[in-house]
């Protein structure tokens, strides 16, 4: 049953029920899964160990070390059933608008909330592989504002006042669809910091295809191909409006799901959203792989504690009301931002009541 068999993984939700009848069959997936050529002992390497099912525990015959079958994963020291995790680990990415917090208390029947809410954020942190490769290729680049609507704004550039979060877009472009994508909030528009992205997110060699602000001339020549795009010019010439349409795409495709799945996010948590939306996105095309994915990563990534999830920006609140709308912009970067590039703003990208 364990994942170490290529394609092993529920097709649909009465697969996934009858894969997965009880914790039994969950937690036999889950060994499977972390240790898909048999149990090693952490401590001195022996395979010679006994599984204590009441414990979930292994204990080595070797060194007697005992082992937790769940231990650093997103499961460890849950109260919730292993099938609670399983059906919440399958739903969020099987289901193409994803599940919210108050769709997943209703699915699993559960009496609070805030259970589902933090289950699913574990989940979330669940995401990141931090090993994972850089986009290559053909790379489209460009920032949107996450934030809805905000009167009294003059253009797309203009950071004073504004409550909207900046997030930049990365993804690769070709020849039919599009490639792998990556998001990342920042704390403004300059050189530096796109650059800086553009650095840690595509692979030296790549094309980098951007819209002509003054931001991407900070782009090496010997390390990356840059083409700059005048949208202002392409409408002249009766092309395409923009520079960077399969950005646009994903943008659009990013806020209706923030919309119409949570009913908007708040900044202090946005970061964990767009890590589901990435993870969701790179694995659109064989949607039912990225649970077995998502409980391997798991299986790999140090688990997240309760306090570490509740709101990173005001720790003095508690877990996220329902209908809370978005803001804390001002406290998401306590210090100013740096000045973006001087000059005239050249194909500034619309401003929030557009894009939101």
């Amino acid at each position: 049953m364990g994942a170490q068999k290529r394609g092993d993984y529920p097709k649909n939700l009465g697969d996934f029920y009858r894969r997965f009848p009880d914790d039994a069959a969950c937690f036999r997936y889950l060994v499977e899964t972390r240790w898909p050529d048999g149990f090693r002992c952490p401590a001195c390497g022996s395979g010679d160990a006994r599984l204590m099912d009441q414990r979930r525990t292994w204990q080595c015959r070797a060194c007697r070390k005992q082992t937790s079958a769940t231990a650093g994963t997103v499961l460890h020291r849950s109260k919730l059933p292993l099938s609670a995790w399983f059906t919440a680990a399958y739903l969020m990415t099987s289901l193409k608008p994803g599940i919210s917090a108050l769709q997943l208390q209703g699915q699993l029947g559960l009496t609070r909330f805030e259970t589902a809410w933090l289950l699913l954020h574990k989940l979330r942190r669940a995401m990141v592989n931090p090993d994972r490769s850089r986009l290559s290729g053909t790379v489209e680049v460009d920032e949107t504002w996450i934030g809805g609507k905000q009167a009294g704004l003059k253009g797309g550039r203009q950071r004073k006042g504004r409550k909207a979060i900046e997030v930049v877009v990365a993804v690769e472009r070709r020849e039919k669809s599009l490639g792998r994508l990556r998001l990342e909030i920042i704390r403004d528009d300059g050189s530096e910091t796109l650059y800086d992205f553009i650095k840690r997110s595509v692979e030296p060699g790549s094309l980098i295809v951007s819209d002509a602000w003054q931001g991407y001339s900070g782009i090496e020549p010997e390390v990356y191909g840059h083409q700059s795009v005048s949208q202002a010019a392409q409408k002249r010439a009766g092309g395409s409006p923009s520079a960077v349409p399969g950005v646009d795409q994903v943008t659009s495709n990013l806020k209706t799901w923030l919309r119409g799945t949570h009913h908007g996010v708040g900044a202090d948590h946005l970061d964990a959203y767009l890590d589901e939306f990435v993870f969701r996105f790179n694995r659109r095309h064989y949607p039912m792989a990225g649970f077995a994915t998502l409980l391997g990563l798991g299986a790999a990534q140090a688990p997240t504690t309760g306090d570490g999830i509740l709101s990173p920006l005001t720790p003095e609140r508690a877990v996220r009301r329902r209908g809370r709308a978005t803001g804390l912009t001002s406290v998401r970067f306590p210090n100013p931002p740096l000045p973006a590039p001087s000059g005239p703003a050249l194909d500034a990208a619309p401003g929030p009541a557009t894009l939101a």
